[in-house]
């Protein structure tokens, strides 16, 4: 009779959960992952994203997990030895499978974007490009990751996604309201420029008036329901390495650039330039030469104007390097890469004025290299001369080729980090491929609410005791 008594029991648990409304459960959004290899001129980075699949305004909110440099110089040093670049992969590829978990590996997006080194090697030798492009794929799909390409970016796109990350970390798009529980646009959007200087380019996005913005000068995006018209222009040949490479070439032997830590150390250097004068790309030539310093800056300056063809703007204002259109700069600017480790170097804290800024570039250029070897002892022999050089062509780009002065100077903001993540084009890359996707709903279930599911398993459970005890007595 007991056991008649629990069943009668559970049929009547199961007839009164029936009648109860289900409703729909939304589960936690799982977590997702991408990665974004960023071949450069002088190296190769990884970086691990990764972002909720239940995306906000049809844009990721996408976070940085890992950032790997690979070892050695970048893909397009391997044009004679393309297995090489596709190998040189394969240490920072184990390190992000070591923090993306196993079961998710084989649903990441994996992308690799060659900038301004491959577009320099295609212009000279496009067979070897798409070789070392083939190896970086081939080493790539070896991996339990969605390969998606490998492939060059145009300038203009590397200026484009360099501006979207530095808005994005500095919430110039969105921003999360504690109150509204969501993200909303800010009502005063401050929006940033992006100044990047790599090994063998350079590039300057911002987003002028748009009464003073030519129409086939504009990139127009559209981010978190927004549409914006931005200015975004690439100079190629004008990185500080290919312009290290002209301005040797030019004048062979260099007095003033290298500063007086060299003035007892005559150094001979091997060269391979694809750059002529202006931004003409040409056959390479290897060819020696023999640097010098004398610790002049004025020097160095004026032998850096020389690169620039500074006649070919005229009186005009819009116009920028080569007489390439430029619109008036506007706005507050973050410079990056090349931008801010030469000044880090300089030690310059930030909202410097220009003058300062000039005496403490004339101040290297001048210091011996006894001193400047003792006081940097950890710093590669091989870089440090350069930054003499380094900081006169900044200064010589951002005054005269871009048009910044006295008073817009104190705009430019360097830094490499913002909100814990590395400046640069990658990021906005990872959110403009999460922006094409459609906006993925939440998981959702029929289900029961948890207190109902407790009430009902506490009266089971009540129901059986009370059966076996009796069955038992």
């Amino acid at each position: 009779s007991a056991i008649v008594g629990a069943l009668v029991a559970l049929s009547i648990i199961a007839l009164v959960l029936s009648l109860v409304r289900v409703e729909d459960v939304t589960l936690p959004p799982t977590v997702k992952y991408g990665m974004v290899f960023d071949a450069g001129s002088s190296h190769t980075s990884l970086f691990v994203y990764q972002w909720d699949s239940d995306k906000e305004n049809d844009t990721g909110v996408v976070s940085q997990t890992l950032s790997c440099d690979v070892q050695g110089q970048g893909i397009s040093s391997y044009a004679n030895n393309p297995p090489e670049a596709g190998n040189s992969l394969r240490e920072c590829l184990d390190k992000a499978l070591q923090v993306i978990p196993a079961e998710k590996q084989r649903d990441v997006p994996a992308y690799l974007g060659a900038t301004a080194g491959m577009r320099l090697l295609r212009e000279q030798n496009s067979s070897a490009t798409e070789q070392v492009l083939a190896e970086v794929a081939k080493t790539m799909q070896e991996y339990p990751v969605a390969f998606k390409g490998a492939r060059i970016l145009t300038g203009e796109e590397e200026g484009a996604y360099g501006w979207i990350t530095i808005n994005y970390l500095l919430d110039s798009f969105t921003k999360y309201s504690p109150k509204a529980h969501t993200w909303l646009r800010p009502e005063a959007a401050n929006i940033f420029g992006a100044l990047d200087l790599g090994g063998a380019s350079t590039q300057i996005t911002f987003m002028p008036e748009s009464s003073v913005l030519r129409q086939n000068e504009a990139s127009e995006l559209t981010l978190y329901g927004y549409s914006y018209k931005i200015y975004a222009h690439s100079y190629l040949c004008y990185g500080q390495d290919e312009m290290l490479k002209r301005l040797a070439k030019e004048l062979i032997v260099v007095r003033g650039c290298l500063g007086l830590q060299w003035q007892r150390h005559a150094w001979s250097l091997k060269l391979v330039c694809l750059c002529g004068r202006g931004n003409e790309i040409k056959q390479s030539e290897n060819y020696t030469i023999t640097l010098e310093g004398s610790g002049t800056a004025s020097a160095c300056l004026a032998a850096l104007r020389r690169l620039f063809n500074s006649s070919a703007c005229g009186q005009g204002q819009d116009c920028a390097l080569d007489g390439g259109y430029q619109p008036p700069l506007r706005g507050q600017f973050i410079a990056f890469s090349a931008f801010y480790y030469n000044f880090k170097f300089l030690n310059l804290t930030e909202g410097q004025p220009l003058a300062v800024v000039r005496e403490a570039i004339e101040g290297l250029c001048t210091r011996s290299w006894e001193d400047l070897s003792s006081s940097y002892p950890t710093e590669n022999p091989k870089r440090l001369p350069k930054y003499c050089a380094n900081a006169n062509y900044i200064l010589t780009l951002l005054l005269d080729a871009y048009k910044f002065n006295e008073t817009s100077w104190n705009n430019i903001c360097f830094q490499m980090k913002a909100g814990g993540a590395d400046v640069g084009w990658t990021l906005g890359y990872m959110l403009n491929l999460t922006n094409m996707v459609p906006a993925e709903a939440p998981a959702r279930v029929k289900g029961l609410r948890s207190s109902l599911w407790a009430a009902a398993i506490t009266f089971i459970i009540l129901n059986l005791v009370l059966g076996l005890a009796a069955l038992l007595l």
